[in-house]
């Protein structure tokens, strides 16, 4: 596999001696595995104009050792391309356009790079799942993480949390009254959920609560009942934790009956917040009086939305919502427990804003996922619902997914890791001998468990099926209406 590696991970990055060692880390993964990592031409071009010689010298010494990707491809005359990610307006962007776009004509497997840019270009280009940064990569690549022991998320009091930890420095920053409020919602017995490194400082925050008040947008936008998000906080790369924060805070307002939920904001340039909530339907509806910008998610459309006409869109924008009318088709696929463990996390053994009772796994965090199977069917399309079917042990259907994109006929490892990017639970080791036949990627958005898993003997019974799955296989609108009350599916949760 060719892995493109961006030379601006060796210098000029703050808190380089932490960040060396995961890199070093990472490059010792990849040459173990057989990797090619591979430098832009350019790249070094960049690093030999530096005016720091002894800097200079370091880095062209740490890369010399790397190949330089031979014949580039240009991006100067693919308008495509250049409306997307727009036209470069000084070195530094261009450069970074003929990067990114090493990955985007799949010269190279993955990209790998800190840069906020870099990663900006590739949401919109839809390569996200290709370009990574160090931790990512790591969680792809590193032997060691099967077994992964889960860090933990903790529903917790704010009165419990050190307001003194790193995670509330930028916070403090912007709010010279964030003490006192602090102290208020500490006072008030406040819910939230923390994510805790292994050192005990914390890695990731959710404080929320219900309120029915005007919400101040610029103009006054009318009370009703609401999800506030009022703070959301991840220092913690790698582990999808905000993804998971965005998944349990649309559930429990689901759950609750609420029909928005909304966060404010001070927007910085190349925002991965912006960027997280933006994927899932939070929409900029104006800024406050304070200066911050105000995001609103609804969470079930108007009826005649044009995203009735788009699934896909539909599972995004008012996620957890999916469609599941007569329209599209409905399959179940079988997946073995050893996946389903990494793939799906239940209740039992994830958090939720009302109870806690273990740890999470990385790939259980991800809202958007990828499954691999061997089978030759044709016909599932994206919008198209996926039924997974938790095989040989405890034989039930557990949840509901929605397609994003299927890709047929796949041999190579390379393009298979290529597809599924950051979304994998496989290790590189499953995926050569998954690869060995012809596979099937299926990507999906992940909607839904199902209150009440709908076991073997059951589906039986109902006649949905007569044996257990082997294979993925179509399921009739009607037989998934059946299985859809069995399981116990809340209508909030779907469109129709």
């Amino acid at each position: 596999m060719r892995i493109l590696i961006d030379t601006n991970i060796f210098i000029y990055r703050e808190n380089h001696k932490i960040l060396s060692n995961n890199l070093q880390k990472l490059l010792n993964v990849l040459n173990n595995l057989g990797h090619q990592i591979i430098v832009h031409p350019l790249s070094k071009i960049e690093i030999e104009k530096d005016k720091d010689e002894k800097r200079k010298k370091i880095a062209l010494s740490k890369i010399s050792t790397y190949l330089l990707l031979e014949m580039a491809p240009s991006p100067d005359k693919d308008h495509k391309f250049l409306n997307i990610v727009q036209k470069p307006s000084n070195r530094h962007d261009y450069v970074d356009n003929n990067i990114i776009y090493s990955a985007y004509r799949n010269a190279v497997s993955f990209l790998i790079t800190e840069d906020k840019d870099l990663h900006k270009k590739a949401i919109k280009l839809n390569i996200q799942d290709r370009v990574l940064s160090i931790e990512d990569a790591l969680t792809i690549f590193e032997y060691s993480r099967y077994p992964t022991p889960p860090p933990s998320i903790k529903k917790e009091k704010v009165y419990n949390l050190d307001i003194n930890d790193k995670i509330f420095d930028s916070l403090k920053e912007e709010y010279p009254e964030f003490g006192e409020w602090f102290e208020k919602i500490s006072k008030e017995g406040r819910d939230c959920l923390v994510h805790y490194n292994k050192d005990g400082t914390m890695g990731a925050v959710l404080i929320y609560k219900i309120e029915n008040e005007p919400v101040d947008a610029g103009s006054i936008l009318p009370a009703k009942e609401r999800l506030k998000i009022s703070t959301l906080k991840v220092s913690s790369t790698g582990n999808k934790i905000g993804e998971l924060f965005i998944r349990l805070s649309t559930e429990y307002s689901s759950r609750m009956g609420l029909k928005e939920i909304y966060l404010t904001h001070f927007t910085k340039p190349d925002d991965y917040l912006v960027y997280l909530i933006e994927e899932y339907g939070f929409i900029k509806v104006g800024r406050n009086n304070r200066g911050e910008d105000v995001f609103i998610k609804e969470l079930s459309p108007d009826k005649g939305a044009i995203v009735y006409s788009d699934p896909v869109k539909l599972s995004k924008i008012f996620y957890p919502q999916f469609f599941d009318g007569k329209t599209i088709k409905k399959f179940i696929v079988p997946i073995l427990p050893e996946y389903h463990e990494k793939l799906f996390i239940d209740t039992e053994r994830q958090s939720t804003l009302n109870e806690h009772s273990g740890g999470f796994i990385v790939e259980g965090n991800a809202i958007k996922k990828a499954y691999l199977s061997h089978s030759n069917i044709k016909k599932i399309a994206p919008g198209d619902l996926l039924l997974f079917y938790r095989s040989r042990d405890s034989q039930e259907i557990t949840g509901i997914g929605v397609v994003e994109q299927t890709i047929p006929d796949l041999n190579d490892v390379d393009d298979i890791m290529k597809y599924v990017g950051k979304r994998t639970v496989y290790s590189p080791q499953e995926i050569e001998k998954i690869a060995e036949s012809t596979t099937l990627v299926i990507l999906f958005i992940y909607s839904c468990y199902l209150p009440v898993p709908v076991s073997l003997r059951k589906l039986k019974a109902l006649k949905i099926l007569k044996t257990a799955p082997q294979s993925i296989q179509e399921l009739s609108h009607e037989n998934y209406l059946l299985l859809k009350k069995a399981g116990g599916i809340d209508e909030s949760f779907t469109v129709n």
